[in-house]
């Protein structure tokens, strides 16, 4: 056998290199949708998943034992790709499995996006005609490639510039820039706190002086400026009725617990998220500093608090105690997400003011939880049965009950202050990376909530509320009670507005969740996804 001839056998012998086959659609289906903004595609996994298809294996069973092996290795991702929150952290939330089916189904429902499916579709029926003139493994390795290859080629760019455009899910921030202003931005919370006197002074008989006004947070679960929007709320009533407005307030987070507690902590500067969950200095517990000045503390919630152990983290972490107001007596007013009764805010208020009212002279602080505009909450009609309700016609009626509310604070001559502060919104319409409903990613359109303090019985001057239009958080809220608090145990004039809220706290964007962080830099919105991950630009709606 001549040498031609050897090399011919062994060229024919040789393992036959093929293509990518269907799995093109995979890989083409994935850059389309990152090209969309769907997906935050990871350029070598899925370039190493490919060369792992494209290994030329002998044999009938190993190609056949590789395909198994592939399947679940795409699924998996796939999922990594996407931007829905890791595995693991699906499984850290027990209180999921405690969502009514109806719920479930619901949010199952939107996950279907039928113009994404249809676009799809015509994707897959256009490369089934076209794979037979066009060999579509070229442009996707070409195409994978390019995107590997994309911080390298903008690394100069994204050092002078900070960061790199223009894809979102392909370009990242310079991890190293973005962690160092995190970190510069919690040693800077680290030194603030609110400058509440250290104790009660004394009145002229030498007693502790009681405390010079009730104080009410109103804090109301998914409720963002973006909702109101949404819902056509934005200029309702109520608003018009508040004397101070925070036109840039940033819950920090997208989820009740932690909210809860960062507004319970208002004494001290923001924290982490892992921060909330150990123990916090007493300077920095709103309650405790507010008993020290004579105050007396109440809890109250329109539902049972049980799910995710919301009533256990608001007593452990932030200071309360026991609910006063008993709802066993109170009928239902919705159905919640999870299955348990939700009563009317109206009626739950108005219980706590007529025991309010009965305590006699001394000031008091509530913390009242609200629910009712929850996500997957459902009316009860008069024979029992649910419906759905929508999130304009539950928000009409909660603003309606604290109008009236209001009503009844005026009436009583009383001096009160009323903070209304919600927890975070419920993100209505979604966007490309989140369902409407889901608030894993705590972005702006979660956490940029409508925060109005209302003051009764005080004399306040000007009929239109004055807006605060500074990027604030809970230190400003705490700082702005300090500064009430001493402007009422002094001269006892009416409350001047200017004053209080002239150099109060500016707080960076900054929302966290575990293992999730989101902060605003130049005009723009970045996500950090993993603890040692990179940050990414969060796309527009």
């Amino acid at each position: 056998m001549t040498q031609t001839d050897t090399g011919k056998a062994a060229l024919a012998s040789a393992p036959l290199w093929r293509g990518l086959g269907h799995w093109n659609l995979y890989f083409l289906v994935k850059l389309l949708l990152l090209w969309q903004g769907y997906l935050n595609l990871q350029p070598l996994p899925n370039l190493a998943l490919a060369a792992f298809l494209l290994l030329p294996l002998p044999g009938r069973w190993l190609p056949r034992l590789r395909l198994l092996t592939a399947l679940p290795l795409a699924l998996a991702l796939l999922y990594q790709d996407s931007w829905l929150p890791p595995f693991s952290r699906l499984l850290a939330q027990p209180g999921v499995a405690d969502f009514t089916w109806a719920y479930l189904l619901e949010l199952a429902g939107r996950f279907i996006n039928w113009q994404l499916l249809g676009g799809l579709l015509i994707v897959v029926v256009a490369y089934l005609y076209l794979q037979l003139w066009i060999r579509f493994t070229t442009f996707t390795l070409a195409g994978l490639g390019w995107l590997a290859l994309q911080p390298l080629v903008n690394q100069d760019e994204a050092s002078a510039n900070l960061v790199a455009t223009p894809a979102p899910a392909v370009q990242v921030a310079p991890a190293v820039s973005l962690d160092e202003q995190l970190q510069r931005f919690y040693r800077t919370q680290q030194t603030l706190t609110a400058r509440f006197p250290a104790s009660a002074g004394a009145s002229v008989a030498g007693t502790p002086a009681e405390a010079p006004f009730d104080l009410l947070l109103l804090n109301v679960c998914s409720l963002s400026w973006d909702d109101l929007d949404e819902a056509g709320l934005k200029h309702h009533p109520l608003f018009a009725r508040m004397d101070l407005i925070f036109d840039r307030f940033n819950s920090a987070t997208s989820y009740s617990g932690p909210a809860a507690i960062r507004l319970l902590r208002a004494g001290c500067g923001q924290g982490s998220h892992q921060s909330l969950f150990e123990p916090a200095q007493k300077q920095c517990l709103l309650m405790d500093k507010l008993r020290d000045l004579g105050f007396g503390t109440d809890m109250a919630l329109n539902h049972n608090g049980r799910f995710d152990d919301f009533l256990g983290e608001v007593q452990h972490q932030g200071g309360l105690g026991q609910p006063v107001v008993d709802l066993q007596q109170m009928s239902r007013y919705l159905l919640g997400f999870d299955g348990a009764p939700v009563r009317r805010d109206g009626e739950v208020l108005n219980r706590w003011w007529q025991q309010r009212l009965q305590q006699g002279e001394g000031g008091r602080v509530l913390y009242y939880n609200t629910v009712s505009l929850h996500d997957g909450n459902r009316r009860v009609l008069p024979d029992g049965d649910t419906r759905r309700a929508s999130y304009r016609q539950r928000a009409e009626q909660l603003f309606a009950d604290i109008e009236q509310f209001f009503d009844r604070l005026e009436q009583s001559g009383r001096r009160v202050v009323v903070v209304l502060v919600p927890e975070h919104g419920a993100n209505l319409h979604g966007d490309r990376m989140q369902i409407a409903g889901m608030r894993e990613l705590p972005v702006p359109a979660i956490t940029h909530v409508p925060v109005g303090v209302k003051v009764f019985g005080m004399d306040i001057a000007g009929s239109e509320p004055l807006h605060l239009e500074q990027t604030s958080s809970y230190s400003a809220l705490a700082e702005l009670v300090a500064r009430l608090y001493r402007q009422q145990t002094g001269a006892g004039t009416a409350p001047d507005l200017n004053a209080l809220v002239a150099n109060l706290p500016s707080t960076q964007w900054v929302a966290e969740n575990a293992g999730t962080v989101v902060m605003q830099q130049q005009g723009r919105t970045f996500v950090k996804l993993e603890e040692n991950g990179n940050w990414l630009p969060y796309p527009a709606k």
